[in-house]
């Protein structure tokens, strides 16, 4: 049995035809899944180029949920020394009045004076966001890494502002002391001794000028991790972006081309029934 050979009319046509609908099956490929380059086997080099844009991204994404985490980690910081700040001048209110009161109302005034000192460390204390707490431990810290590709990161240490600390304690012991007395012995037995009264309201005012210190360098980390946010999620924009450059499909050329193909498919179809139809003409000569 011989083999069947087909005209050369014939066969070109058909070669055509099988490469037309080749290149119609891609076209569509792309206008359905919108990618002009989705695996390594439709361009191996943008594949891979945009394969390594989008990790990036990816990596980006998740190190700015942490920055996000860390911005609120500081900012609860924030909101605790602000607070503080006002139950240490509330402290200095009651001492001012103290010091123009009666023994029984000074007694009264001792022991809202110590609630509230007690109550500035519960402040703190409660200053907490998922387990870290920056303001009342200096042995606490916050570590932000900003990329897996570089050594960028920024480490955030704790700071101990709890009473016993910025009041009680430091190099001005006079001061401090002063202050510390006034809530162990009870403001009645210092009646006459206005000057001790003086001396713990400065205690507390630099008291509030460590606290605000210790705001205004948390407030300065969240100014700057806002900064760093806006750009990391630029840049994953701009990543994102140049990956889909390399690999999106362009609609409206596809589109085109899908006409373009589907016209010259017809033509084929068309070629090719003419030239089948020739060689029968041919073929009828013998007969």
């Amino acid at each position: 049995m011989s083999d069947i050979v087909l005209g050369t009319a014939t066969r070109q046509n058909l070669l055509a035809l099988q490469q037309i609908n080749t290149n119609l099956g891609t076209t569509q490929n792309h206008l359905a899944t919108g990618l002009a380059v989705s695996s390594a086997l439709d361009d191996a080099v943008k594949y891979f180029q945009a394969q390594g844009l989008t990790d990036r991204a990816n990596d980006l994404a998740l190190r700015k949920d942490s920055i996000d985490q860390g911005i609120s980690t500081l900012t609860a910081a924030s909101n605790a020394t602000q607070s503080a700040v006002t139950v240490l001048q509330q402290l200095q209110g009651i001492l001012n009045s103290a010091k123009t009161e009666t023994a029984a109302q000074r007694a009264s005034a001792a022991k809202q004076f110590s609630t509230l000192a007690q109550q500035f460390d519960t402040l703190l204390n409660d200053a907490s966001y998922q387990g870290l707490n920056l303001v009342n431990s200096s042995s606490a810290s916050l570590t932000l890494q900003f990329s897996n590709s570089t050594a960028s990161k920024l480490t955030i240490a704790g700071q101990n502002l709890l009473y016993s600390k910025v009041v009680t304690a430091g190099k001005v012991s006079k001061v401090s002391n002063a202050a510390k007395n006034l809530v162990t012995a009870g403001f009645s037995n210092v009646s006459n001794k206005t000057s001790l009264f003086d001396n713990a309201f400065n205690a507390l005012q630099t008291a509030i000028g460590k606290v605000q210190a210790a705001a205004q360098s948390i407030g300065g980390n969240v100014t700057f991790l806002q900064t760093r946010l806006d750009f990391t999620s630029q840049y994953i924009v701009t990543l994102q972006g140049g990956a889909s450059k390399l690999t999106v499909a362009d609609v409206n050329l596809e589109s085109t081309n899908l006409v373009t193909l589907q016209t010259r498919q017809s033509l084929a179809i068309q070629s090719l029934s003419i030239a089948t139809q020739s060689e029968q003409a041919v073929l009828r000569l013998f007969r």
